[in-house]
């Protein structure tokens, strides 16, 4: 795929993911809201004898489609690690302590104003997530005037994140475990892996049994997406053309078209009926639009610009301090993770609706920002 090609993609992706979620505020809030509650409402699901697995509309979105948005992800993650910016030791410690700092930061945020109520401290992870696609398309927005190295950088710490996401949810979002789920779970991690080390080049085996992999870590009470990361790991890449990426290449129009608007509609949808201008000062909300504009920029802002002082940052050796900061606002873009996390937290209406206006809110502004600053301080391509 083309540079120019992969920009468009990355513009239009975001536009569509915003478009999707503010489809989904304009709905929720007219007479179609009956309708946009079907997602809650309605169940679908799948029955062989007596074996039945059924869910609303949103699980399914959330547990099932997302389970592939995970997947890319974790093929993203394995193809730089593997031959990419990542393959080399210099290129991995700072972005991942720059990526850590940007998590610890706006999860102190948020502990702050909400360590005095148990019931909304659960949210501690929604403004340390990052989203790659927002943050990726405001800089194709920018063309050729955003250095290379800076792209690099942003994409390298979003990398990070998205680990960080994936060990958070992993860990802290998990239900009560079913030992025997868990076990068919491994045991299918024990048949991919072996796929691979096989040498196994064709991809049909490796779905099918990622399949069952995904139903048994459903039924386990750790979350189902990170089935979606385990069998990236097990997907062999080892040449220009390897199964990792032609998987990669055949999932991305969907993810970007199809999968993450259809999360950005079913999870979006604030309700204002019964909302006043005073929500914004909720410790929910205020802790993750802090969190995220605030959070982000400073955790990510101060550690690369101390980095930055030393020998061993190079990938972004050439860019100005203006240009790091704007990499720190851009970061508080949190938007699809932090919603999904946010859906993990809190399962009660009233307290997702906070979640709805601190992501949106902080990630519009950390948004709105970050685009004019570099703006202003990208004024030709460098680096």
């Amino acid at each position: 795929m083309s540079q120019s090609k992969k920009l468009n993609i990355e513009v239009i992706g975001g536009i569509i993911l915003f478009t999707a979620a503010v489809f989904a505020i304009i709905v929720n809030n007219s007479w179609l809201s009956p309708y946009y509650h079907m997602l809650e409402t309605v169940y679908a699901g799948i029955s062989i004898g007596n074996f039945v697995l059924q869910k609303n509309l949103i699980h399914w979105i959330n547990d099932g489609f997302m389970t592939l948005y995970f997947l890319i992800v974790g093929l993203e993650i394995k193809r730089e690690f593997v031959g990419g910016t990542l393959a080399s030791k210099s290129n991995v410690i700072i972005p991942a302590l720059v990526a850590l700092f940007g998590l610890l930061v706006p999860a102190l945020i948020y502990f702050l104003l909400n360590y005095n109520n148990p019931q909304y401290i659960d949210g501690w992870a929604i403004p340390t997530a990052t989203d790659i696609a927002f943050t990726l398309g405001i800089l194709a927005l920018l063309g050729s005037r955003i250095p290379t190295s800076l792209k690099i950088l942003v994409t390298t710490i979003a990398i990070f994140d998205d680990i960080a996401a994936i060990v958070i949810i992993a860990i802290f979002y998990t239900n009560s475990l079913s030992l025997l789920s868990l076990l068919g779970a491994l045991i299918c991690l024990f048949v991919l892996i072996c796929f691979n080390r096989c040498g196994i080049k064709i991809l049909a085996p490796f779905m099918i049994v990622g399949v069952i992999m995904w139903f048994c870590v459903l039924e386990s009470g750790v979350h189902a997406t990170l089935a979606g990361v385990a069998l990236a790991m097990c997907i062999p890449h080892t040449e220009k053309n390897s199964p990792l990426l032609k998987l990669e290449h055949g999932l991305n129009p969907w993810i970007i078209f199809m999968i993450l608007p259809l999360f950005a509609f079913a999870n979006a949808g604030i309700s204002f009926s019964g909302i006043s201008i005073g929500d914004l000062a909720h410790p929910i909300s205020l802790g993750i639009i802090l969190g995220l504009f605030f959070g982000k920029q400073i955790g990510i802002f101060v550690s690369l610009y101390l980095f930055s002082k030393t020998k061993y940052f190079t990938i972004g050796r050439n860019l100005y301090t203006a240009q790091l900061y704007g990499i720190g606002l851009v970061c508080g873009i949190g938007f699809t993770m932090s919603l999904f996390i946010g859906t993990l937290a809190f399962t009660t209406p009233e307290l997702m609706n906070m979640v709805k206006i601190g992501v949106l809110g902080g990630s519009l502004l950390s948004g709105i920002a970050g685009y004019l600053m570099l703006r202003k301080y990208c004024q030709k391509p460098l680096g």
